[in-house]
């Protein structure tokens, strides 16, 4: 099972993360309370081995702006989580990860007009567009079928609750922010306790 490890700030993190087991590594540049600095976030990529996706979040940004992000911080792909159109998210010059907030089985059909091969499947939007530590109902997923899709499953995952997930939406990755933290901050033994759990079901 692939991971991603969203809204890191620091290189030490990064590096932990990566050490563990990550996958991709997510730069949050939408509001939102791990905000980085494009010039921050270079510095941490400078860091990564060239194997990790170093995603860039955002959301109803301007093309311009992204590209310029994606160029600054040398980012591998960009995740969009908010009203972006299909003919916007084939614009970006690197992959794309769309972001859909699922609240019920009817907002699954919002996915089909879209061309991205990956999707990101979240919960319905709370204070920001995805980080909000909470859980949609997984059942939604079950025996659904994207076969043309990446599937990342998000939303509230947890060393706890993360078997079930997997077990469930049988997603292509995972990606976890709030659930490996203490008090608001990335924690460095949870990252590796949630990494090393979704790794032995693989």
């Amino acid at each position: 099972m692939k991971v991603k490890i969203c809204g890191i700030t620091d290189i030490d993190t990064a590096v932990t993360a990566v050490s563990c087991g990550a996958d991709a590594i997510g730069f949050v540049f939408a509001e939102s309370k791990r905000k980085i600095d494009p010039a921050e976030a270079r510095k941490i990529v400078d860091q990564l081995p060239a194997h990790i996706e170093k995603v860039g979040v955002f959301v109803n940004e301007t093309k311009e702006r992204i590209a310029e992000i994606i160029s600054e911080a040398k980012l591998t792909m960009v995740q969009l989580h908010g009203d972006e159109s299909p003919a916007f998210c084939e614009s970006i010059s690197v992959p794309v990860i769309k972001a859909f907030s699922i609240g019920s089985e009817q907002d699954l059909s919002k996915i089909t007009g879209y061309k991205s091969q990956w999707i990101l499947l979240d919960s319905p939007s709370g204070k920001y567009r995805g980080g909000n530590g909470t859980s949609f109902n997984w059942e939604i997923l079950s025996g659904s079928k994207f076969p043309d899709k990446k599937v990342i499953l998000a939303g509230g995952l947890n060393e706890e609750n993360v078997e079930r997930a997997i077990r469930i939406a049988r997603p292509f990755m995972i990606d976890v922010s709030s659930g490996v933290e203490t008090d608001g901050k990335k924690d460095k033994q949870k990252i590796k306790s949630f990494i090393d759990k979704a790794k032995s079901l693989s």
